[in-house]
């Protein structure tokens, strides 16, 4: 029985500790971003003076909702694009009555093992001769559809029993009928994966947007925090923090709003070979 209660404080406390080791930086950059403008920052750990200034002046410093706008264009193009094609290429896969379905599989897995750097270049020439460079389409299209999505949406259409495709089939619903009516309500889980994923992937990019955007009306918030924290005559940790803070808003909001579905599309989207 003792030897029982140990293993469980141990299981508890490390689960305690990596929740410090996560959310300690977030709630450091909180703290930081809610001091007063005569308080030192490493100065103690909670502010003596907390005030929301520091996020009205983040807002007059520079064009933050120009730019909370433009990543948000690009956010909801890449989820609509994530969920629409990884859910096609998903049912796709997971249909076994065409040839070549494990080529195009293996392949497909295999370019998860190159790194975004590796390809970044043939990427932007690509975008530059489409003509998009410095637009947010540009910034778009290389993230429209992620094989990982699709590998998630294919395990969870596998996971769909036989018996009730079965059963559409014999009610003479056709192909589309049974994935926009059967298949895809039933993996709603694994799409809330799909939208969370694929806005954390938008809102977070920074190197592509660098290369791509060049005229600062198009700047995406994570460049936009970049030129705040590269100002001469803003450089304030507090301001810095403040638009960081800002810009976890939104995941956070988008997660927490989701987030029984996402647990549920997991377990469903499990990637299986």
């Amino acid at each position: 029985m003792t030897r029982r209660r140990l293993a469980l404080a141990a299981r508890y406390g490390t689960l305690l500790l990596m929740l410090a080791v996560m959310l300690g930086p977030i709630l450091w950059q909180f703290l930081t971003s809610i001091r007063g403008r005569t308080e030192n920052v490493y100065d103690g750990v909670l502010p003596t003076h907390p005030t929301l200034d520091n996020y009205v002046r983040v807002a007059e410093s520079f064009p933050l909702l120009q730019y909370v706008g433009n990543t948000l264009v690009v956010a909801g193009l890449a989820i609509t694009s994530n969920m629409l094609f990884a859910a096609m290429g998903g049912y796709a896969l997971s249909r076994a009555a065409w040839k070549g379905r494990e080529v195009v599989l293996t392949v497909l897995v295999a370019t998860l093992m190159f790194p975004f750097e590796s390809v970044m270049i043939s990427m932007f020439l690509t975008v530059r001769g489409m003509g998009l460079v410095d637009t947010l389409i540009g910034v778009w299209l290389p993230g429209a559809v992620s094989v990982l999505n699709i590998m998630i949406m294919r395990a969870a259409f596998l996971a769909m029993p036989k018996e009730v495709e079965e059963a559409a089939v014999l009610d003479g619903a056709g192909e589309w009928t049974r994935f926009t009516r059967v298949f895809v309500p039933s993996a709603r889980g694994a799409l809330a994966v799909v939208c969370i994923t694929s806005f954390m992937g938008a809102w977070d990019d920074f190197l592509w947007p660098l290369l791509v955007l060049t005229d600062s009306d198009h700047y995406t918030l994570q460049l936009g925090l970049k030129t705040l924290a590269g100002a001469t005559t803003v450089n304030d940790q507090r301001l810095i923090a403040a638009g960081a803070m800002a810009a976890l808003l939104p995941m956070m909001l988008l997660f927490f709003a989701l987030q029984r579905f996402f647990f549920k599309g997991v377990g469903e989207g499990a990637v299986k070979l």
